[in-house]
């Protein structure tokens, strides 16, 4: 009887969905912290187990993927499709100015433990980019084994752009490399729920309930800032490209491509919905068959919005004072850690050390801002993954829709000219 009753409430788990198995990791461990707390505390050794994996697989995860992207990129020359190149990236630089200028005016903190592991804090953007080229040349095996993002990214473009010449089979490997890679974070992702269930049990109980509203605030500033760029700020872009009302094709977007990314939760699966809809708008094949793909790897103002936000709530917790040229370069950082973020839930919040050692943050309290994302990541992750996908398939129908425009207006042009010049033949 009691194992019936066991497989009734455990298979249905078993076979929910992610985001409702991290919520329900995080209702139960704000209960077990306050019917059992002895046992909430002992739970914290799941979250350790859990961050300690993300410690493990992160740096490897962002070498084999960018390198393997580079490697095995084949971007055409075709006119239409710089434009939209030059769209994802001013969108994802301009998300991560919106996401700095969000945390200037509602500065928001979050709980981290060892906060006397801070490393010392740069003096000004001069000695943060003296220390930054120091960290780009590292040693590749070092970088690997102590974290250091900034030379494992460094390395994967170098050794991407030199693979770009190797044989098939080679770039293969590396595609398979890359799969293979990322089979495995989402294993470790898979366990997100227990880690979760961990990390809020034996906070809960050892800080109380209100330190929950600091994940409230810290969700709200990053939904306010991805809900400014979807209505206010990629709408103006899509304008200036245009020059036609931009709502009605960004509410489609949103409305077809935003609602499955926020439920399915990566880029990469979301894009045959992409694709379906493009054909559906009957736009260039030639264009969308690389933008939406490419989008899904490179376009990321969500991610550019999470990472910046997270990082700066990180230094305001320990006391950073963060300064204009330093938040101009981290909107930069910003932008090519979120190009750099894998297609898997969660992906950019791996890159969030990344930008942490900017200010010197340790890598132990980076993993713990890290699993803050996660604990927040049931809206945070869908949210992040509907801008960045939609915005995939807005900004190729808007070159598109220009292109065309422009073309219509090339054509009406020359047969004004053609018509004009057999008039002035005809008189003469």
């Amino acid at each position: 009887m009691q194992r019936r009753l066991l497989q009734r409430l455990t298979i249905p788990f078993l076979h929910a969905s992610l985001v409702k198995q991290i919520l329900i990791g995080l209702v139960l461990g704000v209960l077990t912290a306050f019917v059992w707390p002895s046992v909430a505390i002992s739970a914290g050794f799941l979250g350790s187990v859990f961050i300690s994996a993300l410690k493990a697989v992160a740096p490897l995860l962002v070498f084999v993927l960018v390198m393997s992207a580079i490697a095995n990129q084949d971007i055409e020359t075709k006119a239409h499709i710089r434009p939209v190149l030059v769209m994802y990236i001013v969108s994802t630089f301009g998300s991560a100015l919106v996401a700095v200028a969000a945390s200037f005016l509602f500065p928001v903190t979050i709980p981290l433990q060892q906060t006397e592991l801070a490393q010392a804090t740069p003096g000004n953007v001069w000695e943060v980019l003296h220390n930054l080229v120091l960290s780009v040349v590292d040693n590749p095996v070092h970088a690997l084994s102590v974290g250091n993002y900034m030379a494992i990214l460094a390395w994967a473009a170098g050794l991407g752009v030199a693979m770009r010449h190797a044989s098939d089979t080679s770039r293969e490997f590396m595609a398979d490399l890359s799969s293979g890679v990322e089979f495995v974070v989402r294993v470790v992702i898979r366990c997100a729920p227990i880690g979760i269930f961990g990390l809020v049990a034996n906070t809960v109980a050892t800080t109380g309930i209100e330190v929950l509203v600091d994940y409230v605030w810290v969700l709200a500033v990053l939904l306010g800032c991805m809900i400014f760029v979807a209505l206010v700020y990629n709408p103006f872009l899509v304008w200036i490209c245009t020059h036609r009302n931009p709502y009605p094709l960004t509410i489609a977007t949103l409305r077809e491509s935003g609602v499955t990314a926020f439920f399915t939760r990566s880029s990469a699966a979301n894009i045959p919905v992409n694709m379906g809809m493009c054909r559906r708008m009957n736009l260039d094949s030639g264009t969308y068959s690389i933008t939406i793909p490419l989008g899904a790897t490179i376009n990321m103002a969500g991610a550019a919005i999470t990472i910046t936000v997270l990082t700066l709530a990180a230094a305001h917790t320990l006391g950073i004072s963060v300064t204009f040229g330093t938040a101009l370069l981290l909107s930069f950082i910003s932008s090519l850690c979120a190009c750099g973020a894998s297609g898997v839930p969660g992906g950019s919040l791996m890159l969030i050390p990344l930008a942490c050692g900017l200010f010197g943050i340790d890598n132990t309290l980076a993993m713990q801002v890290v699993a803050v994302g996660f604990i927040i990541g049931v809206l945070q992750d869908s949210a992040e993954t509907a801008l960045n996908s939609s915005s995939d398939v807005l900004f190729t129908a808007a070159v598109c829709l220009r292109a065309e425009r422009v073309g219509r207006a090339h054509e009406v042009r020359s047969h004004e000219i053609t018509e004009r010049i057999r008039r002035d033949r005809s008189q003469q």
